[in-house]
Formats: C-alpha cells, structure tokens, sequence
C-alpha cells in the first residue's frame, strides 16, 4: 500500500511515536485487543442505528472514537467523530454514510495495521 493510502487510513505519527516509546510488538498486544473487542463496537453502533436511539449511538461512538485512536486507527476514529456528534447540523443528512464507513472499512484498516506494526516489530 502507498504511504498516502496509508496515512489515510492510519495515524502514521503517533504510530511511530507509541513504536518508540513502547516498542511495535507492545503496541501490537494493544491491538490485538482491540480486535476482540471491536466487532462487540461496530455491533453496538449498527444496533443503536438500527433502533434509532440517536444517544446510545452518539455515545457508542464516543467510546469507539477513543478506542480508535488510542491504537492509530485513524479513518476509523474520524468517522466516530463525526458519528458522536449529534447535534452537528450534518449529522441527521450524514450519520448513515459515517456508519458505513466505518462498517465497511474497520476490518481491513485493522489488518493494515497490524501489518505495519508487524513490519516494524
């Protein structure tokens, strides 16, 4: 994959600075968590939508936001901005095209990760 690719699905920087400070097979145990517990996160927000329950999915999204980021998955954490944020003028147009991307794409942003991380190891 090309590095712009790359820096469009992964938050390249802080990757490298959680590879320095901890090491890449440290951080690629974190991923591996994260991984476990990611389809119980896609299946909370799918579900909330599903229900349309507006504040659970907002919420849901908040907690998957951070979960995101803390391992540099980072389409996947903007998308759960833009997701969290119900009160965005954008959101009620929106919010149904920010899920799917993060449905359609969480799967493989994850195994471009832990790729990476394996290259670094």
């Amino acid at each position: 994959m090309a590095t712009a690719e790359l820096e469009s699905i992964l938050d390249l920087n802080t990757l490298e600075q959680y590879c320095s400070a901890i090491g890449a097979s440290t951080l690629l145990k974190s991923v591996v968590l994260f991984e476990q517990l990611m389809p119980e996160y896609v299946g909370n927000l799918v579900n909330a939508n599903a229900a349309q329950d507006k504040d659970t999915l907002c919420s849901e999204a908040h907690k998957f936001k951070g979960a995101a980021g803390s391992v540099g998955l980072k389409r996947i954490q903007e998308f759960a901005q833009l997701l969290q944020h119900g009160e965005s003028p954008e959101w009620p147009a929106s919010h149904n095209a920010w899920l799917q991307v993060i449905v359609d794409n969480a799967s493989d942003d994850l195994a471009q990760l832990k790729q990476y991380l394996q290259a670094k190891g």
